[in-house]
């Protein structure tokens, strides 16, 4: 399916794009293309594909959850000007 000029024009201003007159015919082929691409991939036969998550038969591996570095909170918390309940005080930025 070719577009036309008029139909390129269109999809330029809704999707608020400034192209000149020397770059439509270009937009015109270009978008033409990909629109037949579309319709390829839509006459491909996938009634008896089955739907996956990925193509390869894999199991993700994980790390064990552990604790791997100490708790230094109270360390980080001598470098804070302003400290409540072991909350950091900043100033207020929303009125």
């Amino acid at each position: 399916m070719a577009l036309t000029r008029r139909q390129v024009e269109n999809i330029a201003n809704l999707a608020r794009l400034e192209i000149t007159e020397e770059e439509i015919p270009a937009f015109v082929e270009n978008l033409s293309g990909i629109i037949d691409l579309v319709d390829q991939l839509n006459a491909a036969q996938t009634d008896q594909v089955e739907p996956m998550a990925h193509p390869l038969n894999m199991v993700q591996p994980l790390r064990e959850d552990r604790v791997t570095e100490v708790n230094e909170r109270d360390l980080f918390q001598e470098n804070a000007s302003q400290l409540e309940s072991g909350l950091y005080l900043v100033p207020k930025v929303i009125e």
